[in-house]
């Protein structure tokens, strides 16, 4: 498939000589707010299991493993890529990274996902966490990922590189897996407060060090997953999720500063939490991730006319025929305009989705955003 790409603003990426230079920076400039030629897009788990080539790598390597060798995760982070005309790329790794790095042990099982063997049971067990100063270095094959995709992306598209946020880790840490309630964390958030935000702290310093990493390692947007913000209301989030990703935001933005480097576009996206977006709006990110119970026209309302959205097709839509999906697109990016927006799901892809419903998507929102 021929890729045609937009040329970029010739001053974009001068710090970062290394690096080849960008013939496609639609996304990023999207990010910050600037006019495009067209809506970018891109796909939560764009790499992943619906892709038969991805599988291919996947039956001879364990998934962490995939993770955590530079060379497989760079081969899968671009297999998308040579398919679909997308407008980024986003690091293979996992939000899960993170308490690997505090010294917790995580194991990607089959048919259930990941589990914790030992999850934390009680403040208690906090003590048993590695500094979060020290997690970069446990970290270095993430950065030397980034950097080694950075270099073979040939400019051809941004690269993202990504964070769970404290809640969300949080939640996986002391439930030891995915929970419909997440109750026993939650538990944590009534029962142990100050425990908690003490939690939320280490979380929160690991994750600003890692995110800088990041940008150092070539990654040109940040994206926080808030997967978990669904399990809070508006007081819960306002005390045990905002503080910290503000907290993330403005540290990064600053650090990043601080070396030398210049500011780059953050993606918030805080699923399920329709209720919080008017708070998260208030905070420093560029970029509001909405899933697909918001409707684009109240979202923006919410947010303002500054901020950039990003989102929001069910992904189940992706079941339906490509002549649905078209349709289904064409009435998104109507919703949504031309300015300030990046195309995406409202979630990540399925397994068992036709890679030929990804191109079909991808193509509506090239045919129906353009000048």
């Amino acid at each position: 498939m021929d890729h045609v790409f937009h040329k970029p603003t010739p001053d974009i990426f001068v710090f970062q000589s290394g690096f080849p230079a960008m013939v496609n920076d639609r996304l990023l400039r999207a990010a910050r707010g600037e006019e495009v030629d067209q809506v970018p897009v891109w796909v939560m788990r764009q790499a992943g299991r619906y892709l038969p080539e991805f599988r291919e790598v996947r039956a001879k390597h364990d998934f962490f493993t995939m993770c955590q060798t530079p060379s497989l995760s760079c081969q899968v982070t671009l297999q998308p890529l040579d398919r679909f005309p997308l407008d980024a790329a986003i690091i293979f790794s996992d939000i899960l990274v993170i308490p690997q790095a505090l010294g917790m042990e995580v194991e990607m099982r089959p048919g259930e996902g990941p589990v914790f063997p030992s999850p934390l049971r009680g403040p208690e067990d906090l003590s048993l966490l590695a500094p979060p100063g020290d997690a970069c270095t446990k970290l270095k094959y993430v950065f030397d990922a980034l950097t080694l995709t950075r270099k073979e992306l040939k400019g051809k598209a941004t690269l993202i590189g990504f964070s769970g946020a404290p809640w969300t880790i949080m939640a996986y840490m002391i439930e030891g897996k995915g929970s419909k309630t997440m109750s026993n964390a939650k538990g944590w958030l009534y029962k142990h407060r100050e425990a908690s935000h003490k939690l939320l702290k280490i979380i929160t310093d690991a994750t600003v060090h890692y995110l800088v990493g990041q940008v150092q390692a070539g990654a040109q947007v940040l994206q926080v997953f808030e997967s978990h913000a669904e399990h809070l209301g508006p007081q819960l989030f306002r005390e045990f999720a905002l503080p910290y990703l503000k907290q993330i935001c403005d540290q990064v933005k600053e650090q990043v500063q601080r070396l030398g480097l210049p500011d780059i576009p953050m993606i918030v996206f805080p699923k399920g939490g329709h209720y919080a977006l008017k708070d998260v709006a208030a905070l420093k990110y560029e970029v509001i991730g909405i899933d697909w119970t918001v409707d684009p026209t109240l979202a923006r309302e919410l947010v303002g006319p500054t901020k950039v959205l990003q989102g929001n097709l069910d992904p189940c839509a992706l079941y339906s025929d490509q002549k649905s999906i078209d349709a289904a697109v064409k009435d998104m990016v109507q919703k949504f305009g031309r300015r300030r927006y990046i195309a995406n799901l409202g979630h990540g892809m399925y397994p068992d989705m036709n890679p030929d419903h990804l191109a079909a998507f991808v193509q509506a929102v090239q045919k129906h955003s353009k000048d």
